[in-house]
C-alpha cells in the first residue's frame, strides 16, 4: 500500500466519521432550542404570574383605600353620636335639664 492510498483512506474514514457527528450536532442544536424555548415559556409564565399578582395587589390597596374611608366615617358619626348623647347627660345631670315633651313645643314660621 502506498502512503497515498492509505492517505485517501484516512481522509474518507475521518470523512465518514465526520458525517456521523454531523446528526448529534444537530441534535444538539435541536435540544438547546428546545431548551431555549421552554426557558422563554417559564419566563413568560412568570411573568404572567407577577401580572397577575400586580393586579390583585392593586385591587386589595383600591379596597384598603375605601375601607379606611369608610372607618373614618364611621369614627366621625360615632363621635357625633357620643358628643350629643354625653351633652345630653350633662344637661340632665348637672343642670337639671329635660327634654321637651312634644306637645308643647310650639314653632313658629318666619315669613321670607
Amino acid at each position: 500500500m502506498t502512503s497515498l492510498a492509505h492517505g485517501a483512506r484516512v481522509r474518507k474514514s475521518r470523512t465518514r466519521a465526520a458525517s456521523k457527528r454531523r446528526p448529534v450536532v444537530l441534535g444538539g442544536g435541536v435540544v438547546w432550542i428546545v431548551l431555549f424555548a421552554v426557558l422563554l415559556a417559564g419566563v413568560v409564565a412568570v411573568n404572567v404570574a407577577v401580572l397577575r399578582l400586580n393586579l390583585q395587589l392593586d385591587h386589595s390597596n383600591t379596597e384598603r383605600t375605601e375601607l379606611k374611608a369608610d372607618i373614618s366615617r364611621l369614627r366621625s358619626e360615632l363621635s357625633s353620636v357620643a358628643a350629643t348623647s354625653r351633652i345630653e347627660r350633662l344637661a340632665q345631670g348637672e343642670l337639671g335639664l329635660v327634654a321637651a315633651d312634644p306637645d308643647q313645643t310650639t314653632y313658629i314660621e318666619l315669613g321670607k
